[in-house]
């Protein structure tokens, strides 16, 4: 274990540093190239800003855990090798889904590619992952369900990819947002799968936390008319959303009698993204059932409606993540004493509330 801790602080800090390097360096070219996001009247921010922040992401996650791996090897640590083969093929098949949505993701900040594509490449993300031995095999209780066949549960695990993959392409609609789920996403992550000794995904958890927190500090508090603010863009989101599809699924298929605090393994992988996955689905009904495209662009998310209740921008920001790290405490702690599915009900029923309750202050607003 010691052995492993020096390897999760090790990577945090690596990709904290090179991701505080790489990142100025990605803001220089862009204004260079005027490579911009450019405003319009969908957009909040009003200013041109560089949505390249995401390029970053991927080559830093990687080097840093090659990195580490390679002293390890080059030390001889037994340990870490043999826990490292034992993993190789989830992680292999992981690292490569991971490489062709961060290429889709830079072509689609660079020159625009269709959704249907975009669609395409994220399935067939989801099938590497489950070549790779990834896909949700349990349901722990949920629905009266336990344990899928593969059958039933391969399929559901590649729609399941593709929705969170998604969710966090479309939560990413103001400064931090995006990035500050994920990285309690990520932060969850990173502590769970190490007390519960898995270690390699610990690792990649505190890596994508690593950049995360440099990109944070450029997306909210850089200055635009000095030349320091950044999105994250397509290529940041994909990469984001595939790794959090990869390490929510593994947490999910971890053994119920084996988890730690006596938690639902489905309440410690998925309520960290209980927030972007319900809100994609409340706006996907809301534009089908308004006879509207439900894949173009709109203002009825969740950061929208508190924005316009007279929020700041910020403020939203602050206060979805602080709700969602408060929701992942909470539901810990209940599923220790309630049925998974009443503690799912009374989740989405809370989420109802909230959004009607919001809705009903902006239209008094107006």
């Amino acid at each position: 274990m010691h052995n492993w801790l020096i390897n999760c602080v090790a990577v945090l800090i690596l990709c904290v540093f090179c991701a505080g390097f790489v990142i100025p360096q990605i803001l220089l070219i862009a204004f260079r190239k005027k490579l911009f996001d450019e405003p319009d009247e969908r957009k909040i921010h009003k200013s041109l800003v560089p949505r390249l922040g995401g390029i970053a992401f991927n080559p830093v996650i990687l080097f840093s855990i090659f990195f580490v791996f390679g002293i390890d090897i080059a030390l001889s640590d037994s340990q870490v090798l043999l826990t490292t083969l034992t993993e190789i093929c989830p992680l292999l098949f992981g690292f490569c889904a991971m490489l062709i949505l961060y290429l889709v993701g830079m072509a689609d900040d660079l020159i625009g590619v269709k959704y249907r594509a975009k669609f395409f490449a994220q399935i067939l993300c989801a099938g590497l992952l489950i070549a790779g031995g990834i896909w949700v095999n349990n349901f722990h209780g949920a629905l009266n369900l336990y344990g899928l066949p593969a059958v039933f549960g391969m399929p559901f695990t590649i729609l399941l990819i593709v929705f969170i993959i998604n969710a966090i392409n479309l939560i990413d609609g103001i400064d931090g947002l995006a990035s500050g789920l994920s990285a309690i996403a990520t932060l969850s992550y990173g502590i769970i799968f190490f007390l519960i000794s898995e270690y390699l995904y610990a690792m990649i958890s505190f890596a994508t936390l690593g950049v995360l927190i440099p990109f944070f500090y450029y997306n909210v508090f850089g200055d635009a008319e000095k030349r320091k603010k950044i999105f994250m863009g397509d290529t940041g989101s994909l990469t984001i959303g595939i790794i959090l599809s990869l390490l929510s699924i593994r947490m999910s298929m971890y053994p119920m009698d084996e988890c730690i605090w006596h938690t639902n393994p489905l309440v410690l992988a998925f309520t960290p993204l209980f927030v972007p996955c319900c809100d994609v689905v409340r706006v996907y009904l809301l534009r089908v059932r308004n006879g509207k495209n439900p894949f173009l662009p709109d203002k009825t998310h969740i950061h929208h409606k508190l924005l316009a209740v007279g929020m700041h921008q910020r403020m939203a920001m602050v206060t979805i993540v602080l709700g969602t790290l408060l929701l992942v405490i909470a539901n810990i702690f209940l599923s220790r004493y309630m049925n998974i599915n009443i503690l799912l009900l009374i989740d989405v029923l809370l989420w109802i509330f909230v959004n009607i309750l919001l809705s009903k202050m902006a239209r008094n607003k107006i």
